[in-house]
């Protein structure tokens, strides 16, 4: 019995794919192992969002090749789709698959026999037009919370954006397989589904066709029964409708949490972006949100130093989140990738002020969490505890997505309770008293 290794960067999709493809492997009897116990093989699902991403990849390789030099090192995802020969030429890859293979990896690697030092790596990547199947994945890593995937591809040509060149057109699982896995997924004992994509708004897309809409989808999960809670893990601002927002207002499962990427806070920087809608819009969205759910809790992509953006530009990003009654930002630094359009656009801005825009942001979401969180003291919601224990605590997440501790319980794991929130400690965690837990939801 071999044993096979896996390691998983970037996105909540990928983990879903990850597992899935690990699912497959033990299915065909492989034994799966943690990455330092010396595994057989080793399959790295790769990221190429920013150019970090393609470094963390070759630092990865090198670290397998030294827990076991005659381990098969193999290479999938975005960063291989976009540049297989680039990695097949990194010292100890054996194999590179783009999107259209990395689900037939075990066929077309056939037992995984290592090559001679002198040859060069096996690449099996086709032009990403030919990436048009949909396999359906979810994780299974954590008892808790599965990020179940419903859709891939994109087909907005985000000026910043590689992932269409990764992960090719837009294309979604029917509603019949997403309710499928979501029962198979209730079934395992899980409480929480997040639901994954790369542009999940855009979901019933089938060979170019609309087929089903993804507010067709969010009634369907709503009435399986034994999943507790679902998320929605991003959603595109000009795609999260007043009839979704009204939905989750007052559905059974879907938590008053969403994701909804902004990217810039400037509408003369979102045109150069190609972002399908303006600063406006996001207003009317988020003051959507709140007229229902006051106690929802909204994050925010935002990525600082875009080619193009002065400082008057970031400014206006600064203060418009500033004003905004969201709950915190995902910040992300700008990074030129080769094949968008934005590596023409001028001027460029210099490192050291990405590095200072980022910061001034991250402070920012800092205030903003902490803010939210404080609202939310004195009020009783559920949460849903991990088995993640540190120091005798324990931690989970309220429906809104506020972070929980409390007293370590072996019966709290993966139980859903109802709590009040008391105070928030150094570590921004809200804390919750003995005596306010657990009364069973």
């Amino acid at each position: 019995m071999k044993k096979v290794a896996f390691y998983t960067l970037g996105c909540k999709l990928n983990y879903s794919e990850t597992s899935t493809i690990s699912r497959m492997f033990e299915a065909k009897g492989y034994e799966k192992v943690e990455f330092n116990q010396k595994p057989d093989i080793f399959i790295v699902n790769t990221c190429s969002v920013t150019e970090n991403a393609d470094k963390k990849c070759k630092k990865i390789v090198k670290e397998a090749n030294k827990i076991n030099p005659d381990g098969y090192v193999a290479i999938i995802g975005c960063y291989a789709q976009l540049k297989p020969q680039e990695i097949a030429n990194i010292e100890g890859v054996d194999a590179v698959l783009g999107a259209a293979e990395k689900f037939q990896l075990i066929d077309l690697l056939d037992g995984f026999v290592k090559e001679p030092t002198n040859k060069t790596a096996k690449i099996y990547n086709q032009n990403i037009e030919e990436a048009i199947d949909y396999h359906t994945s979810y994780s299974l890593n954590d008892r808790t919370r599965t990020f179940l995937k419903v859709q891939d591809g994109c087909d907005y040509p985000c000026a910043y954006c590689t992932i269409p060149l990764a992960r090719g057109a837009s294309r979604s699982d029917t509603i019949e397989n997403v309710l499928k896995a979501a029962k198979e997924i209730a079934e395992s004992g899980v409480k929480e589904i997040v639901l994954t994509g790369v542009n999940i708004g855009d979901f019933g897309l089938r060979n170019g066709k609309r087929e089903e809409t993804f507010l067709d989808l969010v009634k369907s999960l709503d009435e399986v029964e034994g999943i507790e809670r679902i998320r929605i893990s991003s959603i595109e601002p000009n795609l999260l409708t007043d009839e979704i927002i009204e939905f989750v207002a007052q559905s059974k499962r879907f938590v008053p949490h969403f994701h909804i990427p902004l990217q810039s806070g400037s509408n003369k920087v979102l045109a150069l972006m190609k972002r399908r809608y303006k600063r406006e819009l996001y207003v009317d969205r988020v003051n959507k949100i709140k007229s229902l759910m006051p106690d929802c809790c909204i994050g925010v992509d935002i990525i600082v130093g875009h080619a193009g953006e002065t400082d008057d530009d970031f400014l206006d990003t600064y203060n418009f989140l500033n004003e905004l009654n969201i709950s915190y930002l995902h910040v992300f630094t700008y990074s030129e990738r080769e094949n968008t359009t934005a590596i023409n656009i001028k001027p460029v801005v210099p490192q050291h002020k990405r590095s200072e825009r980022s910061k001034m942001l991250h402070i920012l979401s800092d205030k903003k969490r902490r803010f939210f969180y404080e609202q939310q003291i004195g009020k009783t919601f559920t949460v849903l505890f991990e088995e993640d224990i540190e120091n005798g605590m324990m931690q989970g997440f309220t429906e809104n997505y506020v972070r929980v501790t409390a007293k370590y319980d072996p019966l709290l794991i993966n139980e859903t309770k109802l709590v009040a929130l008391v105070s928030i400690n150094e570590n921004m965690i809200v804390e919750v008293e003995e005596a306010e837990v657990f009364e069973t939801h």
